[in-house]
């Protein structure tokens, strides 16, 4: 039994080594075929990728070869236009030489032409040296026989020939002046007076003045420090972008916003209130609402500028034009309200000219303009003036508006009825009562120069400045002056305060003269 066992057990050893000798025979064939298989699959590889280099060699080549062509090409054509450039400049060069040489012969002729001129020059100012010497010797012969025959010099008949001639013109003058100024009154003064009654009773206009400073309410003085912000953060920052002064005091609910400039002051006032509305005061935010504000102010002065077109029925306007009407509401001068002011005179010179026969609707457009250049002063160089007439002349204005923005300060004559009612329109709505206000100093200074001014001609006695300004009071001297000369005396003294003296408005001379006689009965 155990022989039978190990036979067995030897056996099966046997086969497992034979079943291991024959796997592993199997095995080795297999890696053969594997090893043959990727040897002839490298091998293939190899054969396509010397394809595939060959193929990128003729690819490489050609393109070196459509390259080449192609710098060959464009090498030709610079060649090209090489060559015509400088064809060109050749024809330049020619061209320059002949224009140099015509010049030159035009330059020749002309100094030659020169040369004769300057010696016919010179001999005619021989010639006429000559004649002045022996005119000169005829003057001096005949004025010697004049002195021989009525015993005076030439000097001493000057004088007395142009003190009788002076003598006798200011008598003629004062005559002529006052016989015409008396006629024109009894003509004119009636009407004029009717006129501007009819004008000023059927316009009512209001009292218009501006402050320097704008009133900001708040709810509590707690939005005084939030104004001001973390070291002033936010003050600065709405000065500096607003360009106003923000003045924060011991006034309880409330703060002044202080500027010169009505528009910027303004601005600064609504972005105040917008800010204190919201509660968030902070320099982003600040920046945000300026913002906002300024494109409403803008939309807002076309609208109102359209509106005040519209209710005056005018017709059509540029709407650059209506822009800067609306831009009025932020001007002044002397306290007074441009866009106030110049509606005034709009309906005044409208009234005016239709009293007078004239066009009301063009009158009321030249009244509209005529101070259209004061919305430009701020942002342009030069007066109201002349920037008023170079943009109404850049959007084709009527001649006449031109007229009377140039004739409202006297830069031009009068050419209309509608220019005339527009500057007696101006005039009465600047010199009216409570229309306008000046500083202390400069009113002072101007009433004083009016009173120097009058005082400084011969023959007056004392001159008073009275009614604001407006009007000068002169009392001249009875035995210096007759009642013909004081007439030229008046006018002497408003010419030279025309040009001497800036008033808004007109002043009147009055000059006075009177002659007392005193005894005593004892």
């Amino acid at each position: 039994m155990l022989i039978e066992i190990l036979l067995g057990g030897i056996l099966a050893i046997i086969s497992g080594l034979i079943g291991f000798f024959i796997s592993k025979k199997i095995t080795n064939a297999n890696f053969d075929i594997y090893v043959e298989k990727a040897k002839a699959k490298a091998s293939a590889i190899e054969n396509e990728a010397q394809m595939l280099l060959e193929k990128s060699n003729l690819k490489s080549q050609e393109i070196e070869l459509e390259a080449m062509k192609q710098y060959e090409n464009a090498k030709e054509r610079a060649k090209a236009d090489l060559h015509q450039r400088e064809d060109e400049v050749i024809r330049k060069e020619q061209s320059f030489k002949r224009y140099k040489q015509a010049e030159e012969r035009r330059l020749q002729e002309e100094s030659t032409i020169v040369k004769a001129k300057k010696i016919d020059l010179q001999r005619n100012e021989k010639s006429l040296n000559l004649l002045k010497k022996r005119y000169e010797e005829k003057i001096d012969e005949a004025l010697h026989a004049i002195e021989h025959s009525a015993g005076m010099t030439k000097e001493e008949a000057q004088v007395v020939l142009l003190e009788k001639v002076e003598e006798k013109s200011r008598a003629d003058i004062a005559h002529i002046v006052r016989r015409y100024e008396n006629e024109a009154k009894q003509q004119a003064k009636k009407r004029a007076n009717y006129i501007l009654a009819q004008a000023t009773s059927r316009y009512a206009g209001e009292f218009a003045s501006e402050r320097l400073t704008n009133l900001v309410h708040l709810d509590s003085d707690e939005l005084k420090g939030r104004i001001i912000g973390k070291e002033g953060r936010n003050i600065k920052a709405l000065e500096t972008l607003m360009g106003v002064d923000i003045i924060i005091d011991d006034t309880p609910n409330a703060i002044m916003v202080s500027s010169f400039n009505l528009y910027r002051r303004a601005i600064a006032t609504k972005t105040l209130q917008l800010l204190i509305e919201d509660g968030r005061i902070q320099p982003a935010r600040i920046e945000e609402i300026y913002e906002k504000v300024c494109d409403e102010f803008e939309t807002a002065i076309l609208n109102e500028g359209e509106e005040v077109v519209a209710d005056l029925n005018i017709g059509v306007m540029h709407p650059e034009l209506m822009k800067l009407i609306g831009r009025l509401r932020y001007r002044a001068s002397y306290g007074q309200n441009a866009l106030a002011h110049t509606l005034e005179v709009a309906h005044l010179a409208g009234i005016m000219a239709a009293e007078m026969g004239g066009d009301p609707i063009l009158a009321k457009r030249a009244g509209l303009l005529h101070d259209i250049g004061k919305a430009l002063t701020h942002e342009s160089d030069g007066n109201h003036v002349d920037l008023g007439a170079e943009i109404c002349n850049r959007y084709n204005e009527n001649s006449v508006v031109i007229n009377a923005i140039y004739a409202h300060h006297g830069q031009e004559e009068i050419k209309s009825i509608e220019c005339g009612a527009v500057c007696a329109a101006d005039a009465l709505s600047a010199a009216r009562p409570g229309a306008r206000r000046e500083v202390l100093e400069s009113f002072l200074k101007r009433v004083t120069e009016i009173e120097d001014i009058a005082a400084g001609h011969t023959g007056v006695r004392q001159a008073y400045a009275i009614n604001a300004g407006r009007e000068v009071r002169v009392i001249v001297n009875a035995t210096m002056v007759n009642d013909d000369e004081s007439v030229l005396i008046a006018k002497e003294i408003a010419q030279e305060i025309e040009e001497k003296v800036q008033y808004p408005g007109e002043i009147k001379v009055n000059v006075i003269r009177e002659s007392r006689a005193t005894e005593f009965a004892r």
